[in-house]
Order: C-alpha cells, then sequence, then structure tokens
C-alpha cells in the first residue's frame, strides 16, 4: 500500500510579498528550495500560521531571502505573514523504514536556522517565538 507522507517543509518563512497580477505560483529563495528539496513548479500546500489560509499552488526560484505569493493566492496572505510551505510524497511500505521529512526552520529574514540552534530555541515551547534575522543563537 502506498502512502502520501509528509516529504518537505520550509517551516515558519516570512511573507515578502504578494503580487496579485503575476501569473501565479509562490516565489521561493533559492537556498531554501534546494535545502528542502522542492523542485521549481513542484506541487506545494502553503499554510498561513496568521490568518489560517490553507492552498496549493506550485515553487519558482525567487530572489534570496524571497518569499511571495504571486497571482490569485496573493489575495490570501499579506507581507509578514509567517508560513508552512509543505511539500508530500507517496512512499511504498518499505521505504517508510527510517523515513524522515526535510524540515528546514528559517528566521525571520528567510535565512535557514542551523539545527543546533533550532534544537535549542524548540527545547523548551514557551521559548518558541522567532528566531529574529540576525540573532540566530535567540
Amino acid at each position: 500500500m502506498r502512502r502520501r507522507m509528509l516529504k518537505s517543509k520550509i517551516h515558519r518563512a516570512t511573507v515578502t510579498g504578494a503580487d496579485l497580477h503575476d501569473v501565479g505560483s509562490v516565489s521561493i529563495d533559492p537556498v531554501l528550495l534546494e535545502q528542502a528539496d522542492i523542485l521549481p513548479n513542484e506541487q506545494v500546500a502553503v499554510l498561513d500560521i496568521d490568518n489560517g489560509a490553507r492552498f496549493e499552488t506550485y515553487a519558482i526560484v525567487g530572489r534570496p531571502g524571497e518569499v511571495c505569493l504571486n497571482g490569485a493566492a496573493a489575495r490570501l496572505v499579506s507581507p509578514g505573514d509567517r508560513v508552512i510551505i509543505i511539500t508530500y510524497a507517496e512512499y511504498e511500505a518499505a521505504e517508510l523504514e527510517g523515513y524522515e521529512p526535510v524540515v528546514v526552520h528559517v528566521d525571520t529574514a528567510n535565512r535557514p536556522v542551523p539545527p543546533d540552534v533550532v534544537a535549542r530555541v524548540t527545547a523548551d515551547p514557551r521559548r518558541y517565538a522567532e528566531v529574529v534575522a540576525g540573532d540566530l543563537v535567540a
């Protein structure tokens, strides 16, 4: 039996723009795309932490630090909103042994946060606030 599982996630990215008149998609920093194993034109789910919106679109390569919603999806977010960008994949049961999704945590400037900092910040849920740009030791 095949199961649809989380493949990768960019966690708590900051929306840098919303361009209603673009053709569609979400423009994402190329480093984040690579680290999250998301290909250009791959389907993604976008979850807006601030307003609860959930929608699907596709990823395109953006500029460094960019997470910009384009086209109709621009009506569902505002610059400054925090979002989670997710991809899913189908796996056979045998592939699930040792399965781990890729999770990329980012700071408020959409830069990847090193795993040791993520572990330190998330160890105490009360401290799980924003990792401020330029202050990766939170």
